[in-house]
């Protein structure tokens, strides 16, 4: 009896040294999250505005916002961009042409993107109380048809 409480005392204690003298792990840095064309490319909407996306290669998108605010009265405020936007992982900034103080931040997720806007809709070029800022789900996968101006 003492021979096998000897030997589980032993194990016990050359368990706890071998773990307390293993080196701890670091968590290598963290790279952003990379998006392919696949994953970026496609039509997302939110309420009734919709952005459209193409991947172009060499950090590039191609990007068509189409907004739309319903007043009370039921009449539209609408807002409308295309160009080209910079995307490094999975965050894009997309400066609308001809605008100054007008700043779109895109967050590629799975199924969807989480827009920021920085400035107000005039600063976009856009109609009263028209944002991008919002989660817009995939409603469609693929190249995207780029509609002219309403």
């Amino acid at each position: 009896m003492k021979k096998v409480l000897c030997l589980i005392t032993f194990i016990v204690v050359s368990f706890t040294i071998t773990f307390a003298q293993t080196p701890s792990q670091a968590k290598p840095a963290q790279n952003p999250k990379v998006v392919t064309a696949a994953q970026v490319n496609g039509v997302y909407r939110y309420y009734k505005s919709e952005f459209r996306v193409l991947a172009l290669g060499h950090n590039k998108l191609k990007v068509q916002f189409d907004g739309i605010y319903m007043t009370l009265a039921k009449s539209p405020n609408m807002g409308y961009t295309m160009g080209e936007a910079t995307i490094e992982g999975n965050v894009a900034i997309f400066v609308p042409p001809d605008t100054q103080g007008c700043k779109i931040t895109m967050t590629f997720l799975p199924g969807k993107i989480v827009v920021k806007q920085d400035g107000s809709d005039a600063d976009c070029g856009f109609g009263h109380n028209v944002y991008t800022t919002g989660t817009y789900r995939k409603i469609r996968s693929g190249k995207p048809k780029f509609e002219p101006p309403p």
